[in-house]
């Protein structure tokens, strides 16, 4: 079993660590997931995708929930979701099956190169690689039907492409984004405007949170949220998403 990441011997049932990994026999391959590292010859080997929900205010309200009173809660998307989107190229994205209402959010993703559990506030950056430009799209209709009904939402949001992601940009060279200008437009129309500084909780908030459930580890990304304003997409749109200090992320959909 290939790891892909170099991990400290793990005392878990079922999990080896990289010098073991080279004994073990399997009778298919299972590929790893990786995501260009900007600048560099590397790649970003990615462990789990975690996604924080209802993290601006105004996003949240427009949902049908309280921001003052919610706390933080997160879901996955499996890593096969990935879809890398290279600078300045428009990539195709398709339009996933059984959702007639396929929407948009524009998302600043952390990706993490330490892990640990109850990760201290004051050491929660510590913990980030770099940032990229992402794109958490959802299948609304069937987000909202599970909802309804009272079940697992994860038909909705954990499905193939539906995490687009730009290159990885690391921290020695961009900084961490506590503000700037977040953005999405569909065919040249503004549709989500906002500040990171809007975020209810912070990525340094975020990591302390995830930490508590989880150990995290190297190669754990997290898309830390959407503005106000998501909405549909159809075949032949064209989506731009920014971030200041990042390249724009383009999609079209087919």
């Amino acid at each position: 079993m290939k790891m892909g990441i170099g991990l400290a011997t793990i005392a878990t049932a079922g999990v080896v660590s990289q010098p073991q990994a080279a004994e073990v026999k399997t009778p298919f391959t299972v590929s790893q997931v990786y995501i260009p590292i900007a600048g560099s010859s590397q790649e970003f080997p990615v462990r789990r995708v975690y996604c924080i929900g209802r993290n601006y205010a105004a996003h949240a309200r427009e949902m049908g929930s309280d921001p003052t009173r919610e706390p933080p809660f997160f879901f996955q998307k499996p890593t096969d979701a990935i879809q890398f989107v290279a600078p300045n190229k428009i990539i195709d994205h398709p339009y996933p099956t059984l959702t007639k209402n396929y929407h948009y959010e524009v998302e600043l993703v952390a990706a993490l190169n330490k892990g640990g559990k109850n990760i201290p506030f004051e050491k929660a950056l510590e913990h980030v690689f770099g940032y990229a430009l992402g794109l958490d799209m959802t299948r609304r209709d069937l987000q909202r039907f599970m909802g309804d009904q009272k079940k697992p939402w994860e038909i909705g949001k954990s499905f193939d492409f539906s995490a687009p992601i730009g290159p990885i940009y690391t921290v020695d060279k961009v900084g961490h984004f506590k503000n700037g200008a977040i953005g999405l437009s569909v065919n040249g129309i503004t549709k989500q405007k906002a500040d990171l500084s809007q975020m209810i909780w912070s990525v340094a908030e975020q990591i302390v949170k995830l930490s508590e459930a989880n150990e995290l580890f190297p190669g754990d990304i997290i898309y830390s949220g959407t503005p106000e304003n998501v909405g549909p997409v159809v075949r032949g749109d064209i989506v731009r998403c920014s971030i200041a200090g990042l390249p724009d992320l383009a999609v079209k959909i087919i």
